[in-house]
């Protein structure tokens, strides 16, 4: 198994949409159930490269398996805040690989100023809030009937990671 933890570049972008429909699909972690366009994808994509905003993705054998970003929120009253997104493929987890890539990002993150990071996470993803709070984010929150999926409501909690200075 030879795992590489990389910035996002523009020859990651086809095998990021893969997983990211991949994680998707399964209508448990994401807000997703299916990836955008790839149309969308590179757009989104490609402005998180021009920006040189926090995205991370995890090559296993020169595959794409999974991501992690930090992106800014709006609005300059918090332009110090970040929201984490991660998603790994099925295959990928229970391996450390999720515990590198979010390292890797928030020590990104926190290079570029931002002294909270935000990120949202079903209640009954025991395994995320559980690395989560490994990694030192709290429960701020719970967000009652936040999520949606063929007719079915779930609950998530909000959390946050604070920079300490």
């Amino acid at each position: 198994m030879n795992l590489s933890i990389e910035s996002v570049t523009k020859q990651h972008f086809d095998g990021l949409r893969r997983a990211l429909d991949t994680v998707a699909r399964e209508k448990r972690f994401l807000a997703f159930t299916e990836a955008p366009s790839e149309e969308v994808c590179w757009a989104f994509y490609s402005s998180i490269v021009a920006n040189g905003w926090c995205q991370m993705v995890a090559l296993l054998d020169g595959v794409v398996v999974g991501w992690c970003d930090v992106l800014p929120t709006h609005g300059q009253a918090r332009s110090h805040v970040g929201t984490l997104g991660i998603g790994l493929i099925p295959s990928a987890r229970h391996l450390g690989i999720g515990k590198k890539l979010m390292k890797s990002a928030i020590e990104a993150a926190w290079t570029t100023g931002l002294t909270r990071i935000e990120l949202t996470v079903r209640t009954d993803n025991e395994n995320a809030k559980a690395l989560y709070e490994h990694l030192g984010f709290s429960i701020e929150g719970l967000q009652r009937r936040s999520f949606r999926v063929d007719g079915e409501y779930a609950d998530s909690y909000a959390m946050a990671l604070l920079r300490q200075t």
